[in-house]
């Protein structure tokens, strides 16, 4: 038996992380999910001033789901208190931040920080602040991750939506301190009603679900052929521990679940864990091969 997954200074009893969203928005779920079996879990994103007024909502559509969901409203404070908590108890939570500028972050990373937080992932790619908005650029994901490092000596993974330019935005993070990176945030997508004719929830926000899965397995693929050696934490489409062990063969090191969780939360929890187990050849709840 190994010695247990290991990613962003965390020895892990598994390689499937739970990722940022509504579901980790409390304390209780977050502890819950731990007992249920996940290796790690990340918080949904923090933030210093999220966006108000904005219309949050969640769509299911047969193929996964679209939501024009932002960061958490629950105060900074809250959430120091929280993760003051959870380091207290050595639980692998890590803390998803962002903020309106680098520098911003960057203050907010050293708060976390100072909580006895393990890590960080910086949640710097959601679409839904800005519906249609322009795709992340190299300099931004740079100015970001950099502002971050210049603050805090704790591991960070940059969560970063596949497309075009994903190498140079994965070059462009490590050049900023990036110890891994979060592949993929959701993608922009939307519906249109069929009563209207309008898109739903009112334009275009985060899709996310099993149709994203066969593109993120190719771009995780093709940034390992390309040389991206960097630890990877695979997301996007998970639903069963055959898909986490299909994520682990083209190179990520531990794979993220979320969408699915939004049906039976911990049932499902629990069913992926186990099939993980059964997936790698180990019983449920073991630890997994050594990771970066």
């Amino acid at each position: 038996m190994s010695d247990g997954v290991r990613i962003l200074g965390l020895t892990l009893k598994n390689p499937v992380v739970v990722g940022s969203g509504l579901l980790t928005d409390q304390e209780r779920n977050i502890r819950k999910l731990l007992a249920t079996g996940a290796g790690a879990v990340v918080t949904k994103t923090i933030h210093p001033s999220p966006p108000q007024g904005l219309d949050e909502r969640i769509l299911r559509l047969p193929s996964g789901m679209l939501n024009s969901t932002t960061y958490s409203k629950r105060s900074v404070e809250h959430w120091l208190a929280v993760l003051t908590s959870f380091a207290d108890e050595r639980l692998p939570v890590i803390a998803s931040v962002h903020a309106d500028t680098p520098a911003e972050l960057g203050e907010l990373a050293a708060r976390v920080a100072a909580t006895g937080c393990p890590a960080l992932e910086l949640g710097i790619s959601c679409i839904n602040e800005e519906p249609g908005g322009e795709e992340d650029t190299p300099d931004r994901v740079h100015a970001y991750t950099a502002a971050t490092r210049a603050r805090t000596t704790l591991p960070i993974s940059v969560k970063l939506a596949i497309g075009e330019g994903l190498v140079d935005r994965v070059h462009a993070a490590v050049a900023g301190g990036a110890d891994a990176v979060t592949v993929s945030d959701t993608i922009s997508g939307a519906a249109v009603s069929p009563e209207t004719g309008d898109l739903e929830l009112g334009g275009v926000f985060g899709y996310s679900g099993p149709a994203i899965k066969p593109l993120v397995l190719a771009a995780i693929w093709q940034l390992r052929r390309r040389g991206v050696d960097l630890p990877v934490l695979g997301c996007g489409g998970v639903s069963s521990g055959r898909d986490v062990a299909d994520y682990l063969s083209v190179g990520a090191n531990v794979a993220q679940v979320y969408t699915a969780l939004h049906t039976d939360m911990y049932e499902t929890l629990e069913r992926i864990v186990t099939e993980t187990g059964a997936a790698l050849g180990r019983p449920a709840g073991a630890t997994a091969g050594a990771a970066r």
